[in-house]
């Protein structure tokens, strides 16, 4: 998302992946050759650092804005009816990357790899504290994906202050009529612009599109 709407944020992420992809080459000859060459090592930790901090903290701000968009989506689909959550988890939360990498040093000598930094960063979906992936409903699971997926469209659109496409797959199934009509009223707009709508029941969607009163048209794949 962040790389979609930042050319820094992107070719900092690839410079990190490039340098860590050499780092992780230098532990694996170390190993391999039975050496070690701590100065190499040290220029290595210190553009990761740089690279690394700077990444995290533009996904940081990012999560910051894109939370509350996504809930705001997600409250609108379930009626308010339950408590859900996006996590963002890192290393680079408990201290700076400099000092975790020289801290993890004798461990990624022994793994071959580099075991900390921001290429290492997760995203923890919840509902009510739990992992919505395994205690979710199918309806929870999907309502958290449309909510996702509207929440993009809208930092995407502020970001690039354009429509962007909409593409929604196969959103209806696994939905009760209550999430439908609620997602049904939250495209019912001009924010969107152009959506697509992807069915396996052409029939059921296009019934539910006539509730919409915007133009609609079936293409049948």
């Amino acid at each position: 998302m962040i790389s979609q709407s930042n050319k820094i944020y992107l070719k900092s992420l690839i410079d990190y992946n490039k340098i860590l992809s050499q780092r992780n080459s230098l532990l694996k000859y170390f190993a391999l050759n039975n050496t070690f060459d701590g100065e190499t090592l040290a220029i290595y930790n210190e553009q990761l650092t740089q690279l690394g901090t700077e990444i995290f903290e533009k996904r940081v701000q990012f999560m910051d804005v894109f939370i509350p968009i996504f809930k705001k989506h997600y409250e609108t689909i379930s009626n308010k009816n339950e408590n859900i959550d996006i996590v963002y988890k890192s290393h680079l939360l408990e201290g700076q990357l400099k000092d975790l990498l020289n801290d993890a040093l004798a461990k990624d000598r022994v793994l071959q790899y580099t075991s900390v930094g921001t290429h290492k960063d997760d995203l923890f979906y919840s509902i009510d504290g739990f992992p919505i992936k395994k205690f979710g409903s199918q309806g929870q699971q999907k309502s958290f994906l449309i909510a996702l997926k509207l929440a993009q469209f809208d930092f995407l659109k502020k970001e690039s202050n354009t429509n962007p496409t909409l593409l929604l797959d196969d959103i209806f199934d696994k939905l009760d009529e209550t999430r439908v009509e609620q997602i049904i009223k939250l495209v019912d707009n001009d924010h969107f612009g152009q959506i697509f709508i992807s069915d396996t029941h052409p029939e059921r969607t296009e019934n539910i599109i006539k509730k919409i009163h915007q133009s609609y048209q079936i293409f049948n794949l």
